[in-house]
């Protein structure tokens, strides 16, 4: 048996740099994900007056419920969505300041509109100074009233996310109706840590209630990422081996951990413990049709292995997939065409047939997650190179420490 050390939450921690920043006190952040996008958030709110303070497993961050000490900055998002869509969210409740926010060219090519009108429609002062619905962009804080919002998340539900923590900051707070969501369980993960810095949301249906009043500080654990752990169940699944990622469990917060069900429903056995789950198998695959709407992250993963099921797999509803960070679904189709399998396409869905991969370059598209699902797949296709593998730093920066124990029995 394999137990691996999954690095931190990129979510999660996203999240908890927001509230920590908005909360009254010093919030310390525990195995906090250090990655590109983690430490390009950190560093804006640095930029913009926050005191941040990293040690190797623990983040301070002194809360500043009043908005930014800086009275204007300039913020580079780099990549990252989270930080592009969370940061001028929490700038735009501040009584007071100008604030302009860019991002890298990937990051300036996807969308934000639905969450910028929102925002210009609780009357914040927002520009977009180039292309409307995309940074760069500009906001002249002069706090907020708060009040009813409705709201199309089927794009992305970072855009609701971002109101839901903005709305403690509000002067009345804030009453969400979402039309159409997508990834519903990284909504419950923004809940559920508000509820950790004190804020209760009031849910009914796809209605969000959500009180002023504010954050308070607090110190929070962060758990380890379920998108990541997804490549290492998906490995021991296609390899016959077996793998346990201690820290997610029953209790974890992150819907992604739901990839081991579509696992277990192709032949692998997964248990599913309070502390750590653990996939085995004897890597034998079996083809299926699957909804992966809320659970997209994982969408790669499970066309990277596809191929080797003794059947078709179909993903279906994973439209949003085409406005990550490359168009996903289209970026695995072509990956697995250069590998020789037959792969069909619609607007929202993807369909691979099994074959017998051969090595190919892949076309990453500066996507972390295409070169993480292909390296998997590179365990039994060896030969297969990476045109930028690089861009793993995103969310995967260094070599994880990997214990390793053997079962005898096994």
């Amino acid at each position: 048996m394999t137990v691996i050390d999954i690095p931190g939450s990129k979510s999660v921690t996203a999240r908890a740099l927001f509230l920590a920043a908005a909360a009254d006190g010093t919030t310390t952040l525990l195995r906090p994900l250090h990655s590109d996008d983690t430490e390009g958030f950190a560093e804006g709110l640095k930029s913009l007056g926050y005191a941040v303070s990293q040690e190797a497993d623990r983040w301070h961050i002194e809360g500043r419920p009043t908005g930014p000490a800086a009275p204007e900055a300039d913020v580079f998002c780099r990549d990252g969505a989270t930080t592009a869509r969370f940061l001028p969210t929490l700038v735009a409740a501040a009584a007071s300041g100008t604030y302009r926010f860019d991002a890298s060219a990937q990051m300036r090519r996807r969308p934000l509109a639905p969450l910028t009108r929102a925002l210009i429609a609780l009357g914040v002062d927002l520009r977009h100074e180039e292309a409307a619905g995309h940074h760069p962009l500009t906001v002249r804080a002069a706090g907020i009233q708060g009040g009813e919002l409705t709201l199309d998340a089927g794009e992305s539900s970072q855009y609701l996310t971002a109101l839901l923590m903005l709305g403690p900051l509000t002067a009345k707070g804030l009453r969400i109706e979402v039309t159409e969501l997508v990834s519903a369980p990284y909504v419950e993960i923004t809940l559920a840590m508000m509820r950790g810095f004190g804020v209760d949301v009031a849910r009914e249906g796809n209605t969000f209630t959500v009180p002023p009043g504010g954050y308070r500080a607090t110190a929070y654990t962060v758990e380890p990422d379920a998108s990541t752990a997804s490549y290492f169940f998906a490995a021991a699944a296609l390899t016959g081996r077996e793998v346990t990622a201690p820290g997610l469990g029953t209790g974890a917060l992150q819907g992604d951990l739901r990839f081991v069900d579509v696992l277990r429903d192709m032949g692998a056995e997964v248990e599913v413990g309070a502390d750590a789950t653990t996939v085995r198998s004897t890597g034998s695959l079996r083809g299926l049709t699957v909804n992966m709407r809320d659970i997209s992250d994982t969408m790669p993963t499970l066309a990277a292995i596809a191929p080797y099921a003794d059947g078709p797999v179909r993903i279906e509803d994973v439209a949003n997939t085409r406005v990550k960070e490359c168009d996903r679904l289209e970026a695995c189709a072509e990956n697995l065409r250069r590998m020789g399998i037959t792969v069909h396409t619609g607007p929202d869905w993807i369909e691979i047939h099994p074959g017998t991969p051969k090595p190919a370059e892949i076309a990453t598209h500066g996507d972390h997650r295409i070169v993480m699902s292909f390296a998997v797949a590179g365990l039994r296709t060896p030969g297969l190179t990476y045109d930028d593998p690089g861009c793993v730093r995103k969310t995967f920066p260094r070599r994880i420490h990997r214990p390793v124990a053997r079962n005898p029995k096994r």
